[in-house]
């Protein structure tokens, strides 16, 4: 018999100021690291820099579902993420939600 499972996947674009990458990717990878330790229902959460623009940063998350990525939003390294980033940012991110089908093999 086949299973499907679905994740809840956040993929979040920012665009940086110029010269404020090392700031944010030490932000990014803060969160993206006690994500990972302690969140039980995070299970990606990939720090990506644009091949062609440096500026250009994407997040993929991936959660259990959308409970778990709002539960993510209340933890204590999350907000130092926020607040630590919206001064680098040159405007709003993009922040595109999906439903992950992982298919088994």
């Amino acid at each position: 018999m086949s299973t499907t499972t679905t994740r809840f996947v956040v993929l979040a674009e920012f665009n940086l100021k110029p010269g404020t990458l090392d700031a944010f990717l030490e932000l990014a990878n803060a969160d993206a690291r006690e994500s990972l330790a302690n969140e039980e229902h995070c299970y990606a959460f990939d720090v990506l820099i644009h091949e062609g623009n440096a500026d250009t940063v994407v997040l993929h998350e991936v959660y259990r579902d959308r409970n778990a990525f709002e539960y993510h939003q209340t933890m204590p390294h999350y907000a130092p993420f926020k607040q630590g980033s919206a001064p680098l940012l040159a405007g709003e991110p993009s922040v595109r939600f999906f439903q992950g089908i992982i298919h088994p093999e």
